[in-house]
Parts: structure tokens; C-alpha cells; sequence
């Protein structure tokens, strides 16, 4: 068994498949950039596209409440790159850096829906799925259904997936680094 250390790279635009490319030059038209963690989907002819069709999925929710959920599981997984990526979106969305910071933790004392969603969110994923009848309740009595219920979990999977990753392969961030908790 070999004890060197994995090397994990980011590819070229030139060194995936002809279909990522494309897909390559549809993110830099939308985004200006090729984020690193898409870039690396792209050594798999068919995680890119996959994981880009997971994340454009209609939802329940709204974008803000995505970005909770997003903030939440990237802490709680330890994510620095998800945690970057996730303060600038957030921002987009209409949290100041003291909301996103307190988001992060599993709290959001400012707003009581977006408090119940970031507490259930980190139950959640802390629990692997396992809430108690009083965590679901108190999501539920916070103006959230069980259709909600369902996109949460796809938003957690998502962002498990790409904390994972980030996680195991440890590329460099292309977001201005988010603060440590």
C-alpha cells in the first residue's frame, strides 16, 4: 500500500470531455468564472451535468431559504469552500455578513421562519435525518409542509455532496474565504 498523498488538481477547460467544455463556457458566461468545485465535477464525464441539473431543480423554497440550508450543512460538514461560496451567495440574497455569521451557527434570531428552518436544517443533518417529533413540529409550526420538508432534505443531499468533495479532495477556494466561526 502506498503512503503518498493523494494529489487532487483542478482541470483545464481543455483537459474534459468535449460535453463539460460546453458546459464550461455556459458557467463562465453566466458566472464570469468556472468555480473550482465544478471544474473538478468535471474529471467524471457525467457528476457536472448531474450535479448542475440537481441544483437547478424547481423547489419549494426560496432562494434565501436554499442559502440557509446551504449555510447550515457547510458548517456543521466543515466545508471551508461551501461555507466561502455560501457567504457570497447569501449576501446576494439579502443576509448581512452578522446574519450569515449567525445562520452558520444554527440560528437565526433576526427572522422566526428562517430560525426554525436553520435549526431544523442543523437537527437534520446532526441527526442524519433522525429530528425528533418536537423538531418537526416546530418546523412545521413555523408556516413549513412536509413538500417543504422534502426539498430541505434535497437541498441537505445537495450540499452533502458538494461538502464532501470539497472535503476530501481540499482544491483551493475561488470565493473570498468566509470567516471561522
Amino acid at each position: 500500500m502506498s503512503t503518498t498523498t493523494a494529489q487532487f488538481s483542478i482541470p483545464t477547460r481543455d483537459e474534459v470531455s468535449e460535453s463539460n467544455q460546453a458546459i464550461f463556457d455556459q458557467l463562465k458566461k453566466q458566472m464570469g468564472m468556472v468555480p473550482n468545485l465544478y471544474a473538478y465535477y468535471a474529471k467524471n464525464e457525467t457528476a457536472l451535468p448531474d450535479y448542475l441539473a440537481l441544483q437547478g431543480r424547481k423547489s419549494t423554497l426560496k432562494a434565501k431559504e436554499r442559502e440557509v440550508i446551504n449555510l447550515v450543512t457547510s458548517q456543521i460538514n466543515g466545508c471551508r469552500y461551501c461555507q466561502s461560496a455560501h457567504t457570497v451567495l447569501g449576501k446576494m440574497n439579502g443576509f448581512t455578513e452578522e446574519q450569515v455569521l449567525e445562520i452558520r451557527s444554527g440560528v437565526a434570531s433576526f427572522d422566526s421562519k428562517i430560525d426554525a428552518l436553520a435549526k431544523f436544517t442543523a437537527i437534520v443533518v446532526e441527526q442524519r435525518g433522525q429530528a425528533s417529533n418536537d423538531a418537526k413540529a416546530d418546523f412545521f409550526n413555523a408556516g413549513y409542509t412536509e413538500a417543504n420538508l422534502i426539498d430541505v432534505v434535497m437541498v441537505i443531499g445537495d450540499k452533502i455532496i458538494s461538502n464532501y468533495i470539497h472535503n476530501l479532495a481540499g482544491f483551493a477556494i475561488d470565493f473570498p474565504v468566509a470567516p471561522e466561526l
